[in-house]
């Protein structure tokens, strides 16, 4: 049972250094909130302009079809 202890303790102990510590996490979701923020003006352009192509595309399918 210590044996397996042992295992399970220094197995988990390189999986903590992929984890920051919680006060640069705070600091990495801000900037992921802000470029979130900055960048969706341009997502919801380019959405829409899929949007459109796409139907597009679909009606043109359906027309060849008729």
């Amino acid at each position: 049972m210590l044996d397996l202890f042992f295992t399970v303790a220094f197995s988990s102990v390189p999986l903590i250094l992929y984890f920051p510590p919680i006060r640069s996490i705070n600091l990495f979701v801000e900037t992921i909130e802000e470029t979130l923020k900055a960048t969706s003006v341009y997502t919801n352009m380019v959405n829409h302009g899929l949007r459109g192509a796409w139907s597009r595309v679909l009606n043109c399918v359906r027309r060849s079809r008729r």
